[in-house]
């Protein structure tokens, strides 16, 4: 169990400073945007006393994924709100309810668990403490008046990268992996699996999917959110089999995967890498030669929004689901991929943007929250 005073990490810039469409997002319905970075929005002075805290999965703060930007939106709250922070890394699961009760102890106001493994952790320190607030990330299956699940449909932005990654795809074959059998993986890989299906039904190719069955909800799973060589293992394996374009869905062995496609391109290959959680450009730039795009959860601006409503004494339960409407899930820019993908594709990809948030075109995923 690691407890900070000031775990340093080499950062990339925030999420939240991405031009998305999540500019007005917001936790229970309409209204004001979290704040730009270092503008003060609250004169609460109750802002001194709150301590607003966070506990990763096993990941820790810096996996350049799900992780970081709740981290960074943490952090963000201190800058902007004026509140006091407390942190608890954990590397192992046997650290989720130590860590917790640490909180418990420091008396925080409200505590953010990061991650659909923390529910069982979080939902017994809920009920332990009723008197203090929760937030969880990716995780809707606690029912406690102190707890706010923060969820996302990250199918619907996943099949923006299916899309987009068939399109660009020389040898016909794309791939996905996830790190652990779980609904917060396998929504994306539904969605991306989907979005090459559509791919070839409208353009009449016939694009494969190695690593992921949408029917069968089976495919390949490194198992781990942990071992990053995991990662490259099971990447160097969906390149032996032709896939040119590949979206790990496996926090920190994202690094792995990239590792493995830039030695692989170094050997005459072009394998491009779609990043998931944040916009991987910015937070793993070590891979942005290779990276096509990223499926984003403005995890940054949520964690943020709820500490403000905390603060200001408007705390529910109410699950918030990010989608493409209310910009909690994005496709990000393609940046230095951004001559690899043609400009009737983009098009393409607006108007499909529309016609999942009309409800048009429908992606479904068992793993989708409600």
């Amino acid at each position: 169990m690691l407890l900070s005073t000031a775990k340093t990490f080499k950062r990339g810039a925030l999420v939240g400073t991405i031009t998305l469409s999540a500019t007005a997002l917001l936790l229970t319905g309409c209204g004001q945007a979290p704040p730009a970075a270092g503008e003060s929005s609250s004169q609460n002075p109750a802002a001194a006393n709150f301590l607003g805290c966070i506990v990763s999965d096993s990941g820790g703060f810096d996996d350049q994924s799900f992780n970081q930007s709740s981290y960074e939106g943490m952090q963000s709250a201190v800058k902007d709100l004026g509140i006091k922070m407390k942190e608890a890394q954990s590397t192992t699961t046997a650290d989720f309810a130590p860590n917790l009760a640490t909180m418990a102890s420091a008396g925080c106001n409200l505590t953010v668990t990061v991650g659909f493994l923390l529910a069982e952790a979080t939902g017994t320190a809920a009920k332990a403490n009723p008197e203090l607030h929760y937030a969880i990330i990716d995780d809707n299956s606690i029912k406690a008046d102190n707890v706010k699940p923060i969820v996302y449909d990250t199918a619907q932005a996943a099949f923006m990268a299916g899309y987009v990654a068939a399109s660009v795809s020389k040898t016909g074959k794309v791939g996905t992996f996830g790190g652990i059998n779980i609904p917060t993986v396998t929504i994306f890989m539904d969605g991306f699996a989907q979005g090459v299906d559509y791919y070839n039904t409208k353009q009449g190719k016939d694009v494969k999917v190695l690593g992921w069955n949408v029917k069968s909800q089976q495919g390949s799973f490194a198992n781990t959110f942990e071992i990053i060589q995991e990662g490259t293992k099971t990447t160097n394996n969906l390149i032996a089999e032709g896939a040119d374009v590949i979206m790990p869905v496996a926090g920190p062995l994202g690094k792995g995967a990239g590792d493995a496609i830039l030695a692989a391109n170094k050997t005459g290959k072009d394998v491009k890498l779609v990043w998931v959680d944040s916009d991987g450009f910015l937070t793993a730039p070590t891979y942005k030669d290779v990276l096509l795009t990223s499926v984003i959860k403005t995890m940054g601006e949520a964690v943020e929004t709820v500490v403000k409503e905390d603060l200001d004494g408007k705390f529910d339960a109410t699950p918030y689901i990010g989608t493409l409407e209310n910009g909690g899930v994005a496709l990000a820019p393609f940046h230095d991929q951004d001559k690899s993908v043609s400009a009737d594709t983009k098009t393409q990809l607006e108007e499909i943007k529309k016609s999942i948030i009309d409800g048009s075109i429908k992606v479904e995923s068992a793993a989708s929250p409600k």
